[in-house]
């Protein structure tokens, strides 16, 4: 997941920025087309810093949206106390995040189907260990898919209920 920390910024002092700007496009101005030099931009104190509140804001957003859609969470157990997978058909991206967790109904495992994944992918890098179980709420096993295809998975002591689910990974 993403985090954010503290960053300083220094914000310039303001004083002759008017005459400086005006003399700034002044000289920009009569630089012939076709010059490579920097032009000069008029910016007021107060616009400049409304655009770095808006960077600043910007980057933080991003920053969480990034964390967010680099992880997808699925229930193992349904809230109305299903043996199920919560979403229990889903798609995500090559290298995204799943994160299964506990919810109810436990003890649960995620196993993957030896037959029912990528040609290629060990299952037994990607499943839980069928003797290894979440037994607590809110326990959780996060697992990362690079391998595009179709990934069958299954929670072994509750299979036989239909605890079973499916995801694509793009």
């Amino acid at each position: 997941m993403a985090s954010l920390t503290a960053a300083a910024v220094t914000i310039p002092s303001f004083t002759g920025l008017k005459a400086g700007t005006a003399a700034a496009r002044a000289s920009s101005s009569s630089l012939g087309t076709g010059s490579k030099a920097p032009v000069a931009m008029a910016v007021s104190p107060r616009a400049s810093l409304k655009e770095l509140g808006v960077a600043v804001a910007a980057t933080a957003a991003s920053a969480m949206l990034a964390s967010n859609a680099l992880a997808i969470d699925v229930l193992l157990g349904g809230s109305d106390g299903s043996l199920a997978f919560v979403p229990s058909d889903f798609s995500v991206s090559s290298g995204e995040k799943i994160v299964f967790k506990n919810n109810a109904g436990f003890p649960h495992n995620v196993v993957f189907d030896v037959d029912e994944i990528p040609s290629g992918v060990d299952a037994s890098a990607i499943s839980m260990d069928e003797e290894d179980l979440l037994n607590g709420p809110g326990e959780t096993y996060t697992v990362t898919l690079d391998a595009k295809g179709t990934y069958t998975f299954y929670c072994s002591p509750h299979q036989g209920a239909g605890m079973v689910g499916k995801v694509t990974v793009n």
